[in-house]
């Protein structure tokens, strides 16, 4: 067992969910972002970052639905998988823990001065911090959200990033030092469409971690979605999915194009 994977797995999940989430709460608490662009920017950068600090450690999938696609692709061993979530989950429950840590008396004045309790329904205005609820609680006044159509935006913006993530790996040109910025800014590009939804999660270590801390933290149910289960679905279930619907498209194109080039060759002898 190389413990250096899994260590660089947790490593590179923590930073991005730090980042990231600490962007959504610094937005929340202080209106440092005026933006959803400026927070997808946030967590653009932060994958980018995130990447480029462990690629050398490990594979940076920092991601189950990336790791589940890649052990489909058989570049990652089954065997492996089981250790890569845990310690994509377990970052990303630090990660949020940390964060907690630091914002702890800032949210509870935060929340006093709003008049919210933490653990009612009101409270998602700041469990949104950690975990993912649909509508997005920031559009819950315009958006009108079922489970289905979260379902499928969660899947549709995995599949997205995945089946990017396939393409810039296993390109031949020499842009391999700029394939955490690119990876990055396709994460930014998605949120900006998918965050008004679900807040794009996209991952299901990122909301399951943080959002467990959540729960101890005093939010209790408050920190899960209303629809029971619905975060199961929406934001672990459908990721995955579309994690694995991405390989066998991008498998499919690919073996489209070398029969193609197969045809061509031998037009050619």
């Amino acid at each position: 067992m190389n413990v250096k994977e899994y260590l660089g797995e947790l490593l590179g999940t923590f930073i991005l969910v730090f980042v990231g989430c600490g962007s959504i709460a610094v937005t929340i608490l202080f209106q440092t972002f005026g933006s959803l662009l400026e927070v997808a920017l946030v967590w653009g950068v932060g994958v980018a970052i995130a990447i480029y600090a462990t690629k050398n450690i490990c594979p940076a999938h920092l991601n189950p639905a990336v790791s589940v696609a890649m052990c489909w692709a058989k570049k990652l061993s089954l065997k492996k998988l089981p250790g890569y979530i845990l310690s994509q989950t377990v970052g990303a429950f630090l990660a949020g823990f940390l964060l907690y840590a630091i914002f702890k008396g800032d949210i509870a004045s935060y929340e006093q001065a709003n008049g919210i309790i933490r653990g009612s329904l009101a409270s998602q205005e700041t469990a949104m911090m950690f975990g993912e609820f649909f509508p997005n609680p920031g559009y819950k006044d315009t958006l009108k959200i079922t489970v289905l159509l979260a379902c499928l935006m969660e899947l549709l913006g995995t599949f997205t990033l995945v089946f990017s993530i396939f393409k810039l790996t296993e390109t031949k040109l020499k842009i391999e030092k700029w394939v955490p910025v690119f990876i990055g800014l396709t994460v930014t590009l998605i949120i900006c469409v998918v965050a008004p939804y679900t807040q794009a999660g996209l991952n299901p270590a990122r909301d399951f971690g943080p959002r467990v801390l959540a729960y101890f933290a005093g939010w209790n149910l408050a920190a899960f979605p209303q629809v029971s289960f619905s975060f199961f679905t929406v934001y672990i279930v459908s990721p995955v999915v579309g994690g694995i619907a991405a390989f066998y498209v991008h498998s499919f194109f690919k073996a489209s194009f070398f029969k193609q080039k197969n045809k061509v060759l031998k037009s050619k002898i």
